[in-house]
């Protein structure tokens, strides 16, 4: 048997410090952004709507071009340089909208802030997966990018309303505090990560190595039970508030239920990674989707005022979503380092780029999908916001739907766990 690698935690921390930076500039452009622009620039919602999709269907389709350019250059490390400049330019316009021409600064701004965040994020996924010696190191690698990508969506949350109790206000603080974080974290994971391993840059045709990427069988495996999966937790996040505010009839608690979603998510990191090192990824992949069932199962019975049991399904969830960051990604990261070295340690080009391309662009496709099927449906049962006695077609959806996904996921990982673990 082959010895297993063990990185120093120094080293694994200093590598997954960036994460929360790249986090952090990710919620507030899915979650304040429109809120920003619509009452502090007095931007119409249609005009809004429309910008907003334009930015995103841009950004999805930047992810696999970007990922393979990072294929092709010698150092992955250079591309995050050149990218955290433009991220935290952007974020700092983007968060501080002029009184006029607010709609060409946001359009442009967004693009910047995309084009960073893109870049540097593909980058950084790639490089992980190529500093990873086996399996193990690949997996706690991701968990330590993660599990500071949750503290990082954490602060992002809350540092506005610590700022000010104004929201322009307190998304002007976050963008002026933002550049100074990003400039220290990345420090810290580009001088303090393990050495990177000599690799071969891609060479060939982009869109030829674009399209043979999406040729690989077990690629493509895992990525349906991501897309399943992935619709499974974007569906909850889209309505969780209206479930909040109408089922559970407790508005004000839905600050603390978020913080103790993510910080179950950290919590829990730990344990997956040991328990997939005792059993296997896709198994404990699996594990999480049960448990991710049965807080949605649990959820359906509850009703106004149940905040105690809400809270048990919130520490659940969050412990599931602790496993559907990192194992996943892990097991990608373990694909594409795979199919490299399938003739030899480090004889085929880089191609890890161009695989979390394709991931990027199934991950942010996946909020639009659920956005796109939770939303009509809750029209199509009679739901309105604020009104009584329609929140029980609210309650099915927001419940069964995730339920349904997730055992899905299940069931297809389970049968393709084979192939999803590598045998």
């Amino acid at each position: 048997m082959a010895p297993a690698f063990t990185l120093p935690r120094r080293q694994l921390l200093a590598h997954g410090a960036l994460g929360l930076p790249l986090a952090m500039a990710a919620l507030p452009v899915y979650v304040h952004v429109p809120r920003l622009y619509a009452e502090a620039a007095g931007m119409s919602l249609s005009l809004l709507g429309a910008l907003l999709l334009t930015g995103r269907l841009l950004d999805a389709g930047m992810d696999p071009l970007l990922g393979g350019w990072s294929d092709r250059t010698a150092n992955r490390q250079r591309l995050i340089l050149l990218a955290l400049p433009c991220l935290a330019l952007g974020m700092f316009a983007l968060l501080q909208p002029p009184a006029t021409a607010a709609a060409s600064w946001l359009l442009v701004s967004m693009l910047i802030t995309y084009f960073g965040f893109s870049l540097a994020t593909v980058a950084y996924q790639a490089w992980g997966a190529e500093l990873g010696r086996d399996a193990g190191e690949r997996t706690r690698l991701t968990a330590s990018r993660e599990g500071f990508g949750l503290l990082g969506v954490v602060l992002a949350a809350a540092l506005p309303g610590l700022i000010s109790a104004d929201l322009a206000r307190g998304l002007a603080g976050l963008a002026q505090l933002f550049p100074l974080l990003l400039l220290l974290l990345a420090a810290w994971t580009l001088s303090g990560s393990p050495r990177s391993v000599a690799r071969t840059p891609a060479s060939g045709s982009l869109l030829g190595d674009l399209r043979g990427v999406l040729a690989d069988h077990r690629f493509r495996r895992l990525l349906a039970v991501f897309v399943v999966n992935g619709v499974a937790a974007a569906l909850p996040a889209t309505l969780v508030l209206f479930y909040v505010a109408d089922v559970l009839q407790a508005e004000t608690w839905s600050g603390p239920f978020l913080a103790l979603y993510f910080v179950s998510g950290v919590a829990f990191l730990p344990l997956w990674v040991v328990l997939a090192r005792r059993v296997g990824r896709v198994r404990s992949w699996i594990a999480s989707m049960l448990v991710a069932v049965a807080s949605f199962a649990w959820a359906w019975g509850l009703g106004a005022g149940d905040v105690w049991p809400f809270a048990v399904v919130c520490l659940l969830s969050g412990a599931a979503l602790g496993a559907d960051l990192t194992l996943p990604a892990a097991l990608l990261a373990d694909l594409s380092e795979h199919r490299r070295s399938a003739d030899g340690a480090g004889s085929r080009p880089a191609q890890a780029g161009a695989y979390f391309g394709w991931w990027n662009l199934v991950g942010k496709l996946n909020l639009a999908l659920a956005a796109g099927l939770s939303l009509p449906l809750l029209d199509l049962v009679g739901y309105q916001p604020g009104v009584a006695g329609t929140a029980s077609g609210l309650a099915a959806i927001y419940c069964l739907l995730p339920l349904l996904f997730k055992t899905l996921a299940g069931l297809l990982a389970w049968r393709w766990r084979g192939t999803l673990e590598g045998w």
